[in-house]
This record gives structure tokens, C-alpha cells and sequence, in this order.
């Protein structure tokens, strides 16, 4: 009777699956047409009340170095689901509440793989391509027989974790296999109340009972797997399990005790060492020639169950297990970085820390590199210090300085170090300045053609406010700035005059200078003034012409000399010379050929003893002008006569005994 019903179920399975519409499809409850689909609590059908998904997102921000407690994942958690946001230097890791590392502890960072813990398996990725964003992520299908713990092992900025895990409820209702489903698919079957599955209820009317598939029994489920996606409890086989159990192709029995079940070697071991497992083979033969027959032959009922052996017991070679680098101690400049290296050996599938002397036959990597990102921005002075900003006292310079990076751009002050930042501005010294007239050479031509005329020169006063004394300005005694001059006698023609040029209207820019035009003629010494028609017939000179006094270059000016070192025997007397520019200040422009000289001797005559009694000091402070040494000027040699004459002959003394 059982194994007319094992082929009438056959025959109906592979019929319905040789039946079924192209355009149909089949639901979740192997039935074809069917729209039922599996919900998040694994319940074919379910309306998601069976389970409570928990998921959320760690965005907490992270200043310190270590690990970092993500989330729990409690006792009984399935599809469990834990991703970095995002691609970064930090890493995920995972323990047991016992204190057991998983994944990445220890410092030590493990290679992508599969890891055992909490009773299921966790596959531990972590893309390493250059082109990929995703990040790290622990993936588990559960449940979990403890409470796990997730950490983050923080380098960097917190990109964010995602997790996610399912708890079955209470109320949920626990799986089951459809009894006519092939090993291996997935199942999203429920137990109904009097054991058998809701599938078979829904067989059609009239149709007699049947017996169950695999013994006459309803499935059995441990309490845990109540709790979780349907585990096929007690004769669920590994993927190295030979895969017998279903006939190829129903075939009518041909069962005697002829037959019987023998054990045909083992199937391959799953692992080359460190612990691995193998599962004895069985196949029908006959008794007397051993001679292997088809399955049919034997009773299904009487095969046994292949039970696991374990294989290749002895433990793997150890290997040293290197972690990834850290970040460089340093953004630019030599840095280091290090990595954790560590002595592992893997059984049982699992990865274990061993002592380092079973690495010893491996040279061990470094643990510690030097690093450079970059080379660091430096200081850079880019020109030479300027000229001083006064022509004489205390006045400013100053130079460029530039923070420069290693490819030779000006980047920002902040990408240098401050503390070691070149001086761009500093003072500068240019001695004592004097209160002194400053004059041009007398220019050249005559202001009259014949008889009298004049020479002009140009006058400046060089002052400044740090001079302690009582004059102000250079003194009313300004030197001339005309000269007479004579070209020799006319002979009483008739000519045009012109007079001296005024000042120009304006000191700079295009102005206007005026002078009188007269027709004279001369006789001998006297100069007789006509009318203007008796000068007609010769052109008029101007009395009016345009002025330019800035630019019009460089000149050299100098003082009026001084007075003589000695009153005689042979003294020297010295000037001051300067090159100004339009604006009066200091210019290097002048021609140094035309540079008047600034030093010459004087009075050499024998001396003759003299007393003047009008030699006397007007000003109380004449000490002042002999310590400044200003006794050389004609102005303060008069003011402080008695003072400036008795050093006069003191050095005079000191040179003659010379």
C-alpha cells in the first residue's frame, strides 16, 4: 500500500510540473496559479504579524580610536543584516557575549569569509575594489543560540551602519515542508493543528488519505526552529551528504531478502586539515555477489542514516594573519603606520590566535612602515627687502613671504607653520636727519644775450620733527636763487629784453611762469627803453610759456658749504649732496658724473693770531650746537661764536701737533 502511494505522488508531482501553463505561476504553497508569497517572518501567506523586523541606522559620531559598540543582536535574531553605509578605514567586528571574538578582534582584521558564531554561520564581506563604494557587512540567516554584539573599530568619520534583524513573535505560526517538496528548495509551509500541513488540507474533495511521505509521520520541529525559518530537523544532510533519497524515476518494487543495504566507501572530506567531516555512502547490493543493483531493490525504510565522521584531525600550518595598514601619523612630512600581525591557525573552520613560535618557520612581516602623504607646505622669501620708507630717521621695510606647497603653488598662510614664519616687515635706520637748504648747480646760459642778465638755480629745505633744536625749519637765511651775469656790452642795436621767468603757477603738473618783455637799446653802460613798435620788426620773445616742474627727473641738490675746518694752514669744507626726485624724496637716477663734489679744501693761508670781540654766544644752549657738531654751518657758527671757535682751535691744536 506505501508504495503504491510513493508512485501515485510521484507520478502527481511530475505531472502537475509537466501540466503547468507557460503564463501561470506557482505560489509560495507549491500550488500552480497560486498568489501566495512569503512575508518577512518566513510564513507562506503571512501577514508580517508573526515577527518583529528591528532595523535602524548608528550615525553616532566618534572621536576616539578602538572599538565602538554598534548594536545587539539578541538570542533567536534571523536574517540578520549589518552594512557600513559606506566605503571608509573603518571596520566592523563581532563577539559573543561570553567574550569569544568572532570577526576582527584583537586588533587583528580578518579576511573576508564565512565565520561560525552564536550557532549560525556569518559571511563577512568587505569589497576591495578601487571603483567600489559599498562598505563592510556581516549577512547571517540565524538563528542565534546568544546574544552577539556588533562594534565598529573607528579610524575615521562614522559613515553610518544600517542593521537589521527579524525575532519571531509569540503568535507566530511555525513552518513546515509540503510533504511532496524536493530536498534542498526552500520551504514557507505551516503545521496545521492535527499535524499534518496546511497543503494537504487543500488537496481536492473525495480524495482518500494519504499516508505521510517519509514515514507516516508528521514533521517534527525543535522549539527553536519555532522560532525561525523551517529547519528540516532530524535527517537534514550537509552539502556533502549523498543525495539518495528520491528515486530517479518511480519504479515498480522488486524488494526480497536478497537485497540489502551496504556501505560503499565515504564521501570526500570537506576540509585538507584542521578538522573536517565525511559521510559513509550506502547502496543497495546482493547479498551473495555484493553486486550493486538499483535502490528498488532494497527497503527505503531500512537504509541507514549516514551519521558524520570527522577527517584530517591534524591541525593547518599557522600562518601569519597581517591586518591593514593604519592611517599615517602625519598629513605631510616622514610619518608612520602600523598593522597588527598576528600567529593563526585555522580548525574546525574556525580561525584561532595561537602563540607566535608556531609562525617561526615564516619570517614575519613588518608591523610598523614609514608613511609620507605628502611633502609639507614651507616658507618661501620671495623678494629682497625694499628700500627704507624714510630718507633719514626711523622708517620701515618690508619683503614678501609666501606659504609655497610641494608642487610650487601659493597656497593659504594656514598650510605653513606660523610659529616658523619669516618677518615680512621691520624697521629701519637711516641716521639723523639734518634741517639744511639744498641747492642745484646755476644753470648754464645767461638770461640776456648781451649786458646784464641773470643765472637761476633751484632751492629746497630738507626738514624732519626729531630734532630737539629751538630753529624751526632751515632759517630765514635761504640761499639765492638768482645770480646776475653779463655777456658783455650791446652796441647800441635795437632789441628785445626779457626778464627773469617767474615761478611756475602750479608746483606740479602743466602750469604757466611769466616775464616782462621790453624793447631797449643800449649805449655804453646805460640801457635806454623804446617803445615797443621800435622792436616790430624782429620777432617778439614770449612772456608767457607753459611749465611742467613734476615729472622732469632726478637732480642732484646739495647744501651750502660749510665753513672751513680751519681758519687757516690749509682747513676743508664739506656739503651735503643728494639726488631727489620730482616729489623731493630719495632717487638713484641722478648721473653720477654730474654728482657735485662734497668735500673740498680751504684757507690755506699762514694764520694770524685774531681776537674779535663780537665772537660770543646768543643762545644758553650753545652745547648743543657743538655736541651735534653743527658748528660747521655759517648759521650756528655765528649763534654760538665763542663756543664754536674754541673747538675750532682745539682741533686745530690737536692737528698741528699731528
Amino acid at each position: 500500500m506505501f508504495v503504491s502511494y510513493l508512485i501515485l505522488t510521484l507520478l502527481h508531482v511530475q505531472t502537475a510540473v509537466l501540466a503547468r501553463p507557460g503564463g501561470e505561476s506557482i505560489g509560495c504553497d507549491d500550488y500552480l496559479g497560486s498568489d501566495k508569497v512569503v512575508d518577512k517572518c518566513g510564513v507562506c501567506g503571512g501577514d508580517n504579524t508573526g515577527c518583529q523586523v528591528v532595523s535602524g541606522v548608528f550615525k553616532h559620531a566618534l572621536t576616539s580610536l578602538g572599538y565602538h559598540r554598534v548594536v545587539e543582536i539578541p538570542q533567536g535574531a534571523t536574517k540578520i543584516n549589518i552594512t557600513e553605509m559606506h566605503k571608509s578605514n573603518n571596520y566592523l567586528a563581532l563577539r559573543s557575549r561570553s567574550g569569544r571574538s568572532i570577526i576582527n578582534g584583537n586588533w587583528a582584521i580578518d579576511r573576508p569569509g564565512r565565520y561560525e558564531g552564536g550557532g549560525t554561520m556569518f559571511t563577512y564581506k568587505r569589497p576591495n575594489e578601487i571603483s567600489s563604494t559599498a562598505g563592510e557587512s556581516f549577512l547571517a540567516e540565524g538563528p542565534t543560540n546568544e546574544i552577539l554584539d556588533v562594534y565598529m573599530i573607528h579610524q575615521q568619520p562614522n559613515p553610518g551602519v544600517h542593521y537589521e534583524y527579524v525575532i519571531m513573535g509569540t503568535n507566530a505560526i511555525s513552518p513546515q515542508v509540503p510533504p511532496h517538496r524536493r530536498p534542498g528548495e526552500p520551504f514557507n509551509g505551516q503545521l496545521g493543528t492535527d499535524g499534518r500541513s496546511q497543503e494537504e488540507g487543500a488537496e481536492k474533495e473525495g480524495a482518500e488519505e494519504k499516508e505521510d511521505v517519509h514515514g507516516g509521520a508528521p514533521e517534527v520541529f525543535t522549539s527553536e526552529s519555532a522560532q525561525t525559518f523551517p529547519v528540516r530537523h532530524p535527517d537534514g544532510f550537509s552539502s556533502h551528504r549523498p543525495d539518495n533519497l528520491v528515486p530517479a524515476a518511480p519504479q515498480p518494487p522488486r524488494r526480497s531478502r536478497d537485497h540489502n543495504w551496504k556501505q560503499l566507501g565515504t564521501t570526500e572530506c570537506s576540509t585538507s586539515c584542521g578538522k573536517g567531516s565525511q559521510f559513509p555512502i550506502f547502496r543497495c547490493v546482493h547479498r551473495n555477489t555484493h553486486e550493486e543493483v538499483p535502490e528498488s531493490y532494497c527497503d527505503s525504510s531500512m537504509k541507514p542514516t549516514p551519521e558524520e565522521e570527522p577527517c584530517n584531525l591534524f591541525p593547518c600550518p599557522a600562518f601569519w594573519d597581517i591586518g591593514e595598514w593604519s592611517e599615517c601619523s602625519k598629513t605631510c612630512g616622514l610619518g608612520m603606520q602600523h598593522r597588527q600581525v598576528l600567529c593563526r591557525q585555522v580548525y574546525a573552520n574556525r580561525s584561532l590566535t595561537v602563540q607566535p613560535y608556531r609562525c617561526q618557520h615564516l619570517e614575519k612581516p613588518e608591523t610598523t612602515s614609514t608613511c609620507q602623504l605628502k611633502i609639507c607646505s614651507e616658507w618661501q622669501i620671495r623678494t629682497d627687502w625694499t628700500s627704507c620708507s624714510v630718507p633719514c630717521g626711523v622708517g620701515q621695510r618690508t619683503r614678501d613671504v609666501k606659504c609655497v606647497s610641494n608642487i610650487g603653488d601659493v597656497v593659504d598662510d594656514e598650510e605653513c607653520n606660523m610659529k616658523l614664519r619669516p618677518n615680512d616687515i621691520e624697521n629701519c635706520d637711516m641716521g639723523p636727519c639734518a634741517k639744511s637748504w639744498f641747492l642745484t648747480e646755476w644753470s648754464e646760459r645767461c638770461s640776456a644775450e648781451c649786458g646784464a642778465g641773470v643765472r637761476t638755480r633751484s632751492v629746497v629745505c630738507m626738514t624732519n620733527h626729531i630734532s630737539s633744536l629751538p630753529l624751526e625749519g632751515c632759517g630765514n637765511n635761504r640761499p639765492a636763487e638768482a645770480t646776475p651775469c653779463d655777456n658783455g656790452p650791446c652796441t647800441g642795436k635795437v632789441e628785445w629784453f626779457a626778464g627773469s621767468w617767474s615761478q611756475c603757477s602750479i608746483e606740479c603738473g602743466s602750469g604757466t611762469q611769466q616775464r616782462e618783455v621790453i624793447c631797449v637799446r643800449k649805449n655804453a653802460d646805460i640801457f635806454e627803453v623804446l617803445d615797443p613798435y621800435e622792436c616790430s620788426f624782429l620777432e617778439k620773445p614770449p612772456s608767457q610759456q607753459p611749465c611742467h616742474l613734476k615729472p622732469c627727473g632726478a637732480k642732484w641738490f646739495n647744501t651750502e658749504w660749510s665753513m672751513c675746518s680751519k681758519s687757516c694752514q690749509g682747513g676743508f669744507r664739506v656739503r651735503e649732496v643728494r639726488c631727489l626726485s620730482d616729489d623731493m624724496t630719495i632717487s638713484n637716477l641722478c648721473d653720477p658724473q654730474l654728482k657735485p663734489e662734497e668735500k673740498e679744501s680751504c684757507n690755506p693761508q699762514d694764520c694770524v693770531p685774531e681776537v674779535d670781540e663780537n665772537c660770543k654766544d646768543r643762545y644758553y644752549n650753545c652745547n648743543v650746537v657743538v655736541q651735534a657738531r653743527l658748528c660747521v654751518y655759517n648759521y650756528y657758527k655765528t649763534a654760538c661764536c665763542a663756543s664754536c671757535t674754541r673747538v675750532a682751535n682745539r682741533q686745530a691744536g690737536f692737528l698741528g701737533s699731528r
